[in-house]
């Protein structure tokens, strides 16, 4: 079970991790900020789909064809905990070494938003307040590790969740 969690756990870190580090550098040369949180998410999911291939992979070739849901959600949870962990690494690296400026970037572009919309003035200082209050919480890097985990672990647990239900098979159900 250990070498199908870090296999599929390393792929799965490794798609999220680089279309991260993808969507960065597109942030920054286009100067345009709006990422499509629905690629972002998709990644996720394309990414986390390793779960499922983990999953059924132990039932299959080292179970004798059986799972329990538990052991299957937990084979999930531990995938999603190491493409997590490679995910959220990655972040603080560029982060700290290569976009420290990206929460300043990103707050510029945000209140420019509002102004190019048509806010009113109120929206623009309620906006100029908010992401001052975000900029302060990333100089913390706890905030920043638990900001990142809560991006992606709970996009792994709802695959590990439906894998689990998926791929459950008691051996008395075997053929």
């Amino acid at each position: 079970m250990k070498r199908i969690v870090l296999v599929c756990g390393f792929i799965a870190g490794a798609i999220v991790t680089a279309m991260m580090l993808a969507s960065t550098i597109h942030c920054y040369t286009t100067k345009n900020f709006e990422g499509s949180m629905l690629l972002g998410y998709a990644t996720m999911v394309l990414a986390f789909s390793m779960i499922f291939v983990g999953v059924k992979n132990f039932r299959d070739k080292y179970n004798q064809g059986h799972v329990t849901f538990g052991t299957a959600f937990k084979i999930g949870l531990y995938i999603t905990l190491v493409a997590s962990t490679m995910y959220v690494v990655a972040w603080l690296f560029e982060y700290y070494l290569f976009v420290p400026d990206f929460m300043d970037k990103y707050s510029s572009h945000m209140i420019d938003q509002i102004r190019l919309n048509g806010g009113t003035q109120e929206e623009i200082k309620e906006e100029t307040e908010k992401m001052a209050g975000w900029i302060d919480m990333y100089k913390n890097p706890l905030v920043v590790v638990v900001m990142s985990y809560s991006e992606i672990v709970p996009v792994g647990v709802v695959v590990s969740l439906i894998s689990a239900f998926v791929l459950k098979r008691k051996a008395a159900e075997v053929f």
